[in-house]
């Protein structure tokens, strides 16, 4: 029988994160009365500098924080947010719950998938484009909406697709 241990393996943090992320994510682990509490926001930190997180990252993070590395991963899996794999430039958030589904879900993403010659899950060859589902982006009273990288769309109507894609050369 092999037994597993979660802890984190013990990495040389000052090699994998900057000095920015070190500092922004010692400044949240004082907002919390639990270290453990800033694992999401240490997450965002880390993804900001190369828009995903990778293994030696979330290793560091548990480090940092004093908690299991399977900790980190399940935030880091649990939150739809957190990209565990490089994406492109620009994440394109298609909603397909159903209001955006009875509204025109499907001609939408038919479109950006068309438009954009990826499947979801997929990045354009440029690296300019990811290309998601979301169960829902809380803008039922828009659709179908999208969202990319920060910015809400909606309604959005496959017409719409071209000059949108234009926005975020």
């Amino acid at each position: 029988m092999k037994i597993v241990s979660d802890k984190a393996p013990k990495v040389d943090v000052e090699s994998i994160l900057t000095a920015s992320e070190i500092a922004a994510i010692h400044e949240y682990m004082h907002h919390y009365p639990h270290a453990r509490a800033a694992s999401l926001d240490a997450l965002k930190i880390v993804q900001k500098r190369n828009g995903w997180v990778n293994d030696a990252q979330v290793n560091a993070v548990a480090n940092m924080l004093d908690v299991p590395v399977t900790d980190i991963e399940g935030v880091a899996t649990f939150f739809n947010r957190i990209y565990r794999q490089p994406v492109g430039r620009h994440v394109i958030l298609i909603c397909d719950s159903v209001a955006c589904y009875l509204t025109g879900y499907e001609a939408l993403s038919m479109r950006l998938r068309s438009e954009l010659g990826i499947e979801y899950g997929q990045t354009t060859a440029d690296g300019r484009f990811t290309l998601l589902p979301i169960c829902c982006l809380g803008n039922c009273d828009k659709g179908p909406a999208v969202l990319i990288d920060e910015d809400t769309y909606g309604p959005v109507q496959p017409d719409d697709v071209a000059q949108l894609l234009e926005l975020y050369a």
